[in-house]
């Protein structure tokens, strides 16, 4: 899967020129809440975001270009109806917040997820500090498998309840670590520091991250969404419900049709349409 193509291809879009509005924003989030800047506002826009918009890498993975301008991400993830990985979310997200008067930066994070402790991996996550009357917040609805489903109160060594897993932040050196509670089981995540960061930072590690043959946004299919009673989540042809009590269900396809299906109905994806799209989803068929 790390072949790359000559000539990228180009994403079906809506012949629509808006700018971004926000109350297309929120119709899409299924949000009729209060807009005042608030804890409440916050963690109620941050669960509709979250269990609404997919995570997922069909652009990398289809050899379509990311492109993180605000009128290009509200093009995308609001009338086209898509989704995307971190810095689409949470630039998004961004500009939800400070449009409603919330005090908010972006930083990065280096992913722990799965990697041998003592690995040193590269800032490539984005998340968002929030400080609401002096109060500072972690928000985050790009993280796949474990995205945030409430935003996280930035103290040490207190155990935090979202709508899903536990999770807690504790401070190693100049930097904040932040664990989820999997299975009774507290694992690593990400770690960040509060540097800010700016679009070109991002969109230097986006470049990378959609175009490198070795990254697994490229090589594979990821998408990711959780709902009330659990995660949905899929990679290349495995497909798994993570249930809050415990249980799974666990299915793997064996044809194009059945995964397209998958990604239209389960994660809400209007797939575009590229030359290539079903020779790529065939490959990752096993």
């Amino acid at each position: 899967m790390s072949q790359t193509v000559s000539v990228p291809a180009r994403e079906n879009l809506s012949d629509s020129k808006e700018k971004f509005d926000i109350q297309k924003y929120f119709d899409r989030i299924k949000y009729t809440g209060t807009r005042e800047a608030t804890i409440e506002t916050l963690r109620a826009i941050h669960l509709h975001h979250a269990q609404t918009i997919p995570f997922e890498n069909l652009n990398p993975f289809l050899r379509i270009p990311v492109v993180l301008d605000i009128d290009s991400l509200y093009q995308k993830l609001i009338l086209n109806r898509r989704g995307g990985y971190c810095f689409e979310h949470n630039l998004l997200l961004m500009h939800v917040l400070k449009s409603l008067g919330f005090s908010i930066k972006g930083l990065a994070a280096r992913v722990l997820w799965n990697q041998p402790e003592g690995t040193i991996t590269a800032r490539g996550h984005m998340l968002l500090f929030v400080d609401i009357n002096g109060q500072h917040f972690i928000a985050d609805v790009g993280f796949g498998g474990l995205t945030l489903t409430a935003p996280l109160w930035h103290k040490f060594d207190i155990e935090q309840q979202t709508p899903h897993e536990r999770f807690k932040f504790t401070q190693t050196g100049n930097e904040t670590l932040l664990e989820a509670k999997v299975q009774g089981i507290w694992k690593r995540i990400y770690s960040f520091s509060l540097q800010e960061n700016f679009l070109p930072d991002y969109e230097v590690a986006s470049w990378y991250l959609s175009n490198h043959p070795t990254s697994h946004f490229v090589t594979g299919l990821i998408a990711a969404l959780p709902f009330d009673k659990g995660r949905h989540a899929l990679r290349n042809n495995d497909f798994v419900t993570h249930y809050l009590d415990g249980t799974h269900e666990r299915k793997r396809f064996n044809n194009v049709a059945d995964l397209r299906h998958v990604l239209e109905t389960t994660f809400g994806i209007i797939i575009p349409h590229v030359e290539n799209s079903e020779a790529l989803f065939s490959r990752i068929i096993s």
